[in-house]
């Protein structure tokens, strides 16, 4: 099982509980607001406000919600200016870590990303220590019990570069900029994926065990849990066997 394979699996149950808190509609207000700044408020031209506006009716934001995000974009309404930084840094076993995050305050956001590291048996890095053991993609994802064959001759047809039966899902990869394309593609003919999203993919995975797995799987929930973080990802790689052990000792 590899690390972002894994993390998606990490990043539902997270979604789950930052649903119960309120954190989930924050952290998709900001990304439609920031969306909406970079590239406008059309959905039809800006492809990443799309993906953060899908994301919102997912999960049952109001149509009022919404729009409020799109205009504080826009700069019809007045707002927090927020800003993308990303951080670097490694965790046990030498696990490799990006963390996105949304800021008003990078101050306060560098600060207690660096707490967290050092109290959860990471080191903080710096600019592009990690990130060149990643690379961006497009992903869209279907259930695991979808006609892979339809699938794969859409996607392929449209340009993807690659699709994977991961077992609970099936994995669509594109380029960063071929995402919106392929997914109008796939949805064109007569599939309808489960989600889509740029996302980080490891070039090369470390696999961690034992207390290791435990203290890195702590130290990726304490940096999920932050307010400003937006999407963290890791090049682990921990088997089954051991995913099963560490939940049923949790």
């Amino acid at each position: 099982m590899s690390g972002h394979s894994k993390w998606s699996t990490i990043k539902f149950k997270k979604a789950l509980k930052d649903a119960k808190r309120g954190k989930i509609f924050t952290r998709l207000i900001r990304e439609i607001t920031v969306a909406a700044r970079a590239g406008g408020g059309d959905p039809g031209s800006n492809s990443r406000l799309r993906l953060a506006l899908d994301k919102a009716y997912a999960a049952n934001m109001t149509k009022d919600t919404i729009e409020r995000a799109v205009n504080r974009g826009t700069g019809e309404l007045e707002g927090v200016d927020y800003e993308e930084v990303t951080y670097e840094g490694y965790g046990p076993a030498g696990v490799a870590i990006l963390i996105e995050t949304m800021t008003d305050n990078k101050v306060r956001t560098v600060a207690e990303i660096r707490h967290i590291f050092s109290k959860r048996g990471g080191n903080m890095g710096t600019a592009g220590s990690v990130a060149y053991q990643f690379k961006k993609l497009g992903l869209i994802t279907f259930a695991g019990d979808a006609d892979e064959d339809r699938i794969l001759e859409a996607a392929l047809e449209a340009g993807a570069e690659d699709v994977v039966n991961e077992g609970e899902r099936i994995a669509v990869y594109t380029s960063a900029t071929d995402l919106h394309s392929v997914l109008l593609a796939l949805e064109a003919a007569g599939l309808k994926p489960e989600e889509s999203e740029l996302t980080m993919i490891p070039e090369n995975t470390i696999e961690v065990h034992g207390e290791e797995a435990e203290k890195l799987l702590r130290l990726i929930d304490f940096l999920e849990e932050n307010d400003d973080v937006q999407n963290v990802y890791a090049n682990y790689e921990i088997s089954d066997e051991e995913m099963a052990r560490l939940e049923a000792a949790s």
